[in-house]
Formats: C-alpha cells, sequence, structure tokens
C-alpha cells in the first residue's frame, strides 16, 4: 500500500537548566459575573412513553443570532473570570517559552525531492519544507501560515503521486471536516484545474497521474453545514483538468447507501481498494482491477461485523489485517481470483497482545500492544520472523511503514516522560539511530513513569500511567490531573506532551487510565464498554480516581479530571455521578446529550459503541440514566467546571456543551465556578493555531491550579 504521509513530529529531547524564582498564589477571593439568564422553551419529546424535557433545544441552532448572542455572554462571564486568576499570565509566558524550540516530522521521498515538516518554534502552523539529495538548498513547498491572516486555515493533508510529479493537499478552514484539495505541479507548484470543494472524512488516491479518488457527502443546502446529519458517503473519480461537477462515482451514495467509504490503491495502482462502513467498527471490504477497463468490484467481506483492511500485495496475494475470529488481529493472505474469507490463510496468527500491522520495503512490521506498551516484530512475506525491533525504552514507537523498494524507514519513540525522537531504522540489519532531537525544556531524568493496576467495580483490573516528579511526596497533597477517553476501540499509549510540563514541573501528578472501551486489549476490550455495558468506562474511571485517593497521590480537593469527544462523555458522567470525588472538571468538545447525538452530521456512525434512544425502550432507558446533559440534578454542588467547545466543531456540534452548560449552571447549588469557553472559528481540535492552542492550555491549567488552591511557581 502506498505510505500515507502524516506528520511524525518530534516533541523534542534536551532541556536547559531551570531557575525556580517566586510562588504566585492563588486568588483567595474570585468573583464570578452572573451567569447569562438562558431561556427556557416548552419542548418535550417521548421515548416509549417517556417524556423527556429539552428546554435548551434552541440552542442546537448554530445559525441563529440567539445563540451568537448566547455565546458572546458566556464567554465574557469566563473570560472575566480567567481574567481575576493571578498567575494566569505566568503560565501563559511559561507555555510560550516551553513551545518556542524547533520541531520537524521525519523526511519522506517523492519523485527526485526529500520532503519534511518544519515549525520554527511559535509557528501557527507546520511548513512543508523540501530539498534536492542530501545537500540540496531547503525550499519552502507549502506554508499554510499565508493560507489565512489568523492562522485558523490549516494543511489537512497532503497526497503525491507516485512518480512525486503531483501533489493533491487538503486545507480546512476553521478546523471544519470540510476541506478543499488543491492540486498543483510539484516541479513549479502551478496549480492544475480548479479546487475540489466539500470534500469530507476522505483520504486521496492518486490513479496514475491522471487522477484522484475522493470521499464526500452532499453539502446540505437548507440546513446548517456545521450540524445538518451526513448521511450518505461518495466516492468518487476526479480527472485532472475537468470540472468537479463531472467527477464520476465509483462508490456510495443511493445505489450503495453507507455512511463512511474509504479509498486507497495498492501501491502498484492495479488495484483501487474500498472499506464501507455505517459505524466506526466494523468495514465492508472490496477490490477492482484497475489494469482492466471492463472489471467491476469484488467483494472480499461482505459485512460489517468485524474489521479488516488491506496492508499489502505482491501481485494477486493480498496482505489482509482482520478481526474476523481473531478479537486481538492478526494476518491473512488470499488470492485476488477468489479473496473471500472462506479461502483466507493465517500468516501471522492472532496472540495475547494487539497487533497494529504495517509494510514496507517488503517486510511486515507486527505492532503490538501489551498493557498499551509498543513492541514490534518484523516478519517476511512468508509469515517468518525475523527479528524483534529493538526499542529505546518502553514507551509507544509509531511510524513503521515505508514503501515496497525503501531500504529504510523512520520513525518516533516518545513517552509521558521522554519527548519523540525520530530515529532512522534500517530495514535489511535491524539497526536504529537518532536521527533529529530537539530542545524542549525538560529534563527527563527529573521525573519518573510508572504503571499500576487497580480494581474496578465488577474486579477487573485496569491499567494506569503516573506520571510525576521523582521526590515528590505521596501525602494527599498534589495537584492532580486524571485523563481518560474509553471508546471507539482507540488506545491511550504513553506520549508527551508540552502542556503537561506545566503540572509537572510544579509537583503535580499526571495520570492516565486506560479503561474499557478503548483498544489496548483488543475487540473485546472495547466490546466491554459499549451499548449496555458504557457504564463499565464510567466505573473504572471513577475507580481510577478512588486509587489515587487512596494511594495518596492526591485528594478529592485537589483532582482534576479532563477528557475531550468521547472523553468528554466521560468526564460529563464522572461529575453527574460523583460530584464530590472530583475538585476540578474539564469536559472538552464531548458528546454530552445522548438521546440526540445521532441527528447531527455523522453522529449515527457512532452507534456502534452508544446505541441510541430510538432503538428500542431499554437502549433509551440505558442513554437517559447516564447522559450528561440529563443527569443533572437540581441543587447539587458540582465540581468546578469549565466546558469547552469551539463554534466550527461539526465533528461533535457545540450544542452538546452548551446544552449542558446551560442546565449545569441552572442546578449548580455551589460556589466553585461552572463555566463554558468557546473557541471562535475553530473546531473539533484539529488544524488549531499554535496560539490557539497555548490560550486554551494556559487558561486549562489556571483553572485547575485556582480550584485547587495550588500555588504556581515562575520559572525562568
Amino acid at each position: 500500500m502506498k505510505a500515507n504521509i502524516g506528520f511524525i513530529l518530534i516533541m523534542a529531547v534536551g532541556f536547559t537548566a531551570c531557575n525556580q524564582e517566586k510562588t504566585i498564589e492563588p486568588k483567595e477571593a474570585m468573583t464570578i459575573k452572573p451567569y447569562p439568564k438562558t431561556e427556557k422553551i416548552g419542548q418535550q419529546d417521548d421515548y416509549f412513553g417517556t417524556t423527556v424535557e429539552d428546554p435548551y433545544r434552541w440552542l442546537e441552532d448554530d445559525l441563529s443570532e440567539k445563540t451568537k448572542a448566547w455565546v458572546k455572554a458566556e464567554n465574557e462571564v469566563t473570560e472575566d473570570y480567567l481574567s481575576q486568576i493571578p498567575f494566569r499570565e505566568a503560565i501563559r509566558t511559561r507555555l510560550e517559552k516551553l513551545w518556542n524550540y524547533e520541531k520537524f516530522s521525519a523526511p519522506f521521498q517523492e519523485g527526485e525531492y526529500t520532503y519534511f515538516y518544519k515549525n520554527d518554534g511559535l509557528q501557527n502552523q507546520f511548513v512543508l519544507y523540501r530539498k534536492k539529495g542530501d545537500d540540496g538548498k531547503e525550499e519552502v513547498f507549502l506554508d499554510p501560515n499565508t493560507f489565512s491572516k489568523d492562522g485558523t486555515t490549516s494543511l489537512a493533508g497532503v497526497t503525491f503521486s507516485k512518480d512525486g510529479s503531483l501533489v493533491a493537499y487538503q486545507i480546512s478552514e476553521g478546523g471544519s471536516d470540510w476541506r478543499k484539495v488543491i492540486i498543483l505541479q510539484a516541479a513549479d507548484k502551478k496549480i492544475i484545474g480548479d479546487t475540489l470543494i466539500d470534500v469530507k472524512f476522505s483520504g486521496l488516491a492518486w490513479k496514475g497521474n491522471e487522477g484522484i479518488y475522493y470521499s464526500s457527502y452532499d453539502k446540505p443546502k437548507d440546513a446548517s453545514a456545521l450540524s445538518a446529519m451526513t448521511d450518505q458517503h461518495k466516492l468518487y473519480f476526479h480527472k485532472l483538468n475537468s470540472a468537479q461537477t463531472t467527477d464520476s462515482l465509483i462508490f456510495g451514495g443511493s445505489k450503495t447507501p453507507r455512511r463512511y467509504v474509504g479509498a486507497g490503491l495498492s501501491e502498484d495502482e492495479r488495484f483501487l481498494i474500498v472499506t464501507a462502513a455505517n459505524t466506526t467498527s466494523g468495514n465492508e471490504l472490496y477490490v477492482k482491477d484497475l489494469s482492466n477497463p471492463l472489471s467491476e468490484f469484488v467483494t472480499v467481506v461482505n459485512n460489517m461485523e468485524k474489521n479488516h483492511y488491506i496492508i499489502d500485495n505482491e501481485g494477486e496475494k493480498f496482505f489482509i489485517y482482520t478481526e474476523l475470529n481473531a478479537p486481538n488481529g492478526k494476518i491473512v493472505t488470499t488470492e485476488f481470483a477468489n479473496p473471500t474469507t472462506a479461502n483466507w490463510k493465517d500468516l501471522i496468527a492472532e496472540t495475547d497482545q494487539v497487533l497494529q500491522p504495517s509494510s514496507g520495503g517488503g517486510k511486515i512490521f507486527a505492532s503490538y500492544l501489551k498493557d498499551a506498551i509498543t513492541q514490534v516484530k518484523q516478519y517476511d512475506r512468508a509469515g517468518k520472523l525475523e527479528r524483534d525491533i529493538e526499542l529505546p525504552g518502553i514507551g509507544t514507537a509509531a511510524g513503521f511503514g515505508a514503501k515496497e523498494k525503501d531500504k529504510e524507514l523512520y520513525f518516533t519513540f516518545t513517552s509521558y516522560i521522554n519527548p519523540g525522537t525520530i530515529y532512522k531504522y534500517d530495514i535489511a540489519s535491524g539497526k536504529s539511530e537518532i536521527y533529529k532531537e530537539s530542545n524542549v525544556q525538560f529534563d527527563p531524568s527529573k521525573y519518573e513513569s510508572k504503571q499500576v493496576f487497580y480494581t474496578s467495580k465488577d474486579d477487573t483490573k485496569i491499567p494506569m500511567i503516573i506520571t510525576y516528579k521523582k521526590g515528590v511526596k505521596l501525602d494527599g497533597t498534589n495537584p492532580t490531573l486524571l485523563y481518560g477517553y474509553g471508546g471507539f476501540n482507540i488506545s491511550l499509549t504513553p506520549s508527551f506532551s508540552t502542556s503537561n510540563i506545566i503540572l509537572l514541573e510544579q509537583g503535580g501528578v499526571y495520570a492516565v487510565a486506560n479503561l474499557r472501551g478503548g483498544g489496548e486489549y483488543g475487540e473485546n476490550w472495547h466490546v466491554a464498554g459499549t451499548k449496555l455495558n458504557k457504564q463499565n468506562v464510567f466505573d473504572d474511571f471513577i475507580a481510577a480516581a478512588e486509587y489515587l485517593i487512596a494511594e495518596k497521590y492526591t485528594s478529592s480537593e485537589k483532582l482534576g479530571i479532563a477528557g475531550a469527544s468521547n472523553g468528554g462523555l466521560l468526564v460529563g458522567a464522572a461529575i453527574t455521578q460523583r460530584p464530590e470525588l472530583f475538585k476540578v472538571a474539564l469536559p472538552g468538545v464531548g458528546v454530552l446529550d445522548m438521546l440526540r447525538y445521532h441527528k447531527f452530521t455523522a453522529g449515527a456512525g457512532w452507534a456502534y459503541d452508544y446505541g441510541t434512544a430510538d432503538d428500542n425502550a431499554e437502549m433509551f432507558a440505558y442513554l437517559y440514566k447516564y447522559s450528561p446533559y440529563h443527569a443533572l440534578k437540581p441543587a447539587t454542588n458540582y465540581p468546578a467546571t469549565m466546558v469547552t467547545t469551539a463554534d466550527h466543531d461539526d465533528r461533535v456540534v457545540p450544542a452538546h456543551s452548551f446544552k449542558f452548560a446551560a442546565r449545569l449552571q441552572e442546578y449548580h447549588a455551589g460556589e466553585n465556578p461552572v463555566l463554558i469557553r468557546i473557541e471562535t472559528n475553530a473546531g473539533h481540535g484539529a488544524g488549531k493555531s499554535t496560539q490557539m492552542v497555548i490560550a486554551e492550555q494556559t487558561d486549562k491549567w489556571a483553572f485547575l491550579f485556582q480550584n485547587t488552591k495550588t500555588g504556581f511557581k515562575e520559572i525562568k
């Protein structure tokens, strides 16, 4: 398969000396402006005989002037509160200094050029550079910082033709998932044809130099493009120098309706490979022989019960990753002449660890997760183990993918205390060497990161990695941030965060729990946190908090929790179920109305994990009980909460956060602040400018330290 060109970015290694100076104490008496009086309407819905009130339904209309006025009023309250925090600017200054170091991606070869991404330090977006040969002069190829004045238009993907002479790149405006595609001649960067518009949830795949395959939905015409449901995904072929209106529909639409359709080409460009799905888990698999103009799609898998994808081919022989009869994943082979599952042959068998494979240089790289830690094995195409790849330590290694004829590849290694380093790996010998380090102000030797296993409510053992400064006393007084996700088969593996330095160098504790619903232990672990098992995820998270308190890492008065998207749901559920357990809550871009999430954008595709309130009475009752928006109770003392969202989030629409914040402010009975911070001209998270990220992280840490009564030591 063609290697995907992603941002394999290093978060830097190295350090400079830190001199601690004065401590700025939190403000004793903070004032909170009166919360906006949010209008309530008489909206009621009937679910299987149960009447459910939804008085803030009007906030779902992101086009209305009333909603815009409400956003403005809420942001004014939030900014007024944050502006009073005495160390807010000191945190911002420190973050800017920490962020201000040169960052690189791994290089990749396309045609005559070597390409790489670089950020000089505080640039809003990474710049794509190139050079000819090892000694060639570096030149800017694409600079997203010139796409818009405020840095909110980002480069969202770059795909070169096989010979490197043509390039198609996607841009995202304001963080939206709706993309534009621009095609260039690589040599002189001359634009070819028109800009493609209304592209969404799409990779790009070149068919020779003839044109590209891409995916999209019909853009809503009479409703908000940021919130209206998008349901039928369509795969198109765009021929160069033709109008987009003449693009050929290849798959999807009314004839083969699927919610998600993706396409790629085998590296030899003979086969078009299509995956089709209606939810985020499980997919059909099809191939088409492009060498035969009369060929039709051949079905490899005709159901969406499990996940499958083709990782490589050798002529008509396919190498397929599958979870069929293998919840942890395995690799099989099959022939194009008769590729269905009945003819699959095991090549690399399932193990006790979760498999995440890739290919390159004629080899198969089997990356395994053992308790969320990476191990990598190299196999030949006959399935023979050639070596266990030696990694620099215990953490996360990523990037083991390359083209067929490549002799070397580049991978990154990182952990919670090891800033990402790029390594060059020789495929034949198995030798690795450091390719690129950077200079973030962090000394890993001063910190420790350890894995523990704690017991959840039903006695299931859950792993958690806890990171803190060496010598920190475990006396229950440490400010702590507990982070989780627990969904969509996504694994939380150790990775370095420049932002988290703020907490760690202040003597704080950072903990990440690997909850059920994630992918750390395969599909069985995932399923154990879905639909009518979703409460397991919340129980696992609550048990993590109880463990941290019992082991005296922190106390309820010093404990903050955070999560984004599905993790925002996690935080919302945790504070509605155990409000007394936490002092600070930071639910970001969360799915917070579980009765209506499937009615917006592509939300219906999340039903594999959540189920929907329309399914049946049992599923409705289960969702209604834990849905954070509906689970809020009047006259309750909730933790200090800062909900975060963005007005251009068309993944998890901001109405979730708007409605939750409005009801939280209505019902909250304590003195803790309950605020909502709404970023403008930003989306679900990807593509945010550096300044936006620093501003948001500044406010997060300032809010946490203020409400856990933690002083901030200025570090120069």
